[in-house]
């Protein structure tokens, strides 16, 4: 689907209308299959005291139980900023193949929303203990519902 402005301005609608809320974040998300609206949805951090609750994961999540799957294959998203590395793991994981945004990371932490940390993390290696002290430990032990999972012939894969 090519871009249309139209769902980005109501991406921005969703953004504008936390603005002085203490709901969220300014940031608002439209899905759109087929030309339609599926969701739309916006920050909800604060009011649901839930870091997860980006307005590109409320979005999703309520695409999810409108269209009754786990796969968003052929849906497009608006966004009106460049979504966090979450956000973005969400995307993909979803199967939402396209996604238009407005403001840069660079916007979003010219208003104090810094993710550069994260993606410096993640491109570090996994290695700077100030963000996350993140170990691998008992493997043996953790790796036998993976292998009972491979040998199970009803798996489903999501």
């Amino acid at each position: 689907m090519a871009y249309e402005q139209k769902f980005m301005e109501l991406a921005e609608k969703e953004a504008q209308s936390n603005v002085g809320t203490q709901i969220g974040g300014p940031f608002g998300t439209v899905i759109v299959k087929d030309g339609k609206v599926v969701a739309s949805g916006h920050n909800r951090v604060l009011e649901n005291h839930d870091p997860s609750a980006h307005g590109e994961i409320t979005t999703i999540r309520e695409a999810y139980q409108k269209l009754g799957t786990h796969d968003l294959t052929g849906c497009v998203l608006y966004t009106n900023a460049y979504p966090c590395p979450m956000c973005l793991g969400a995307i993909i994981w979803s199967n939402i193949s396209t996604c238009y945004y407005g403001n840069s990371a660079k916007d979003a932490a010219d208003i104090g929303f810094r993710d550069d940390f994260i993606y410096d993390f993640i491109s570090g290696g996994l290695a700077d203990k100030s963000v996350l002290n993140l170990e691998q430990h008992d493997r043996d032990l953790t790796i036998k519902s993976f292998d009972n999972f491979k040998r199970d012939s009803g798996r489903t894969l999501y």
